[in-house]
């Protein structure tokens, strides 16, 4: 993961978004534990940080208060589909920003559900598109 973060940073990235950093809600084929998983995680928030990366964390919804002091801003993917953008509030309070991006076709569909859903988002302070699951372009409605 060392030589990953030098990559982006030899390429001129300004920050990296780890993926998969909840491994541990899994089924990974080995013990990985929520402790073992938030040692990783701030493993890769220090070392992203000590090379000048902004570090993002994607999702792992269960340690989000455990591990904002590490992390810069925030992805989530469906965080109101599966009623967990609340929690996103431990970065918002501090002024770091959190993107999501929903996917449910009901979104696309239904114009009074996506002004509802945007502007819930909006008084949460979360920056949310609302895009296809194949991200095929085929469109995009943005919250702000």
């Amino acid at each position: 993961m060392k030589s990953r973060l030098d990559l982006a940073v030899s390429r001129g990235c300004d920050g990296v978004e780890p993926d998969n950093v909840d491994g541990y809600t899994n089924k990974p084929g080995f013990p990985l534990t929520s402790a073992t998983q938030l040692d990783y995680n701030r493993f890769l928030a220090t070392e992203a940080r000590n090379r000048g990366l902004a570090v993002a964390l994607k999702n792992t919804v269960d340690l989000l208060s455990q591990l904002e002091p590490y992390f810069d801003f925030a992805v989530n993917e469906q965080c109101n589909e599966y009623s967990e953008c609340g929690g996103y509030s431990v970065f918002t309070s501090k002024g770091k920003p959190v993107f999501n991006a929903e996917y449910a076709s009901k979104w696309k569909t239904d114009v009074t559900a996506r002004a509802s859903l945007c502007t819930a988002n909006r008084a949460a302070n979360i920056r949310t598109l609302v895009l296809p699951l194949a991200l095929d372009g085929s469109f995009r409605y943005s919250c702000d």
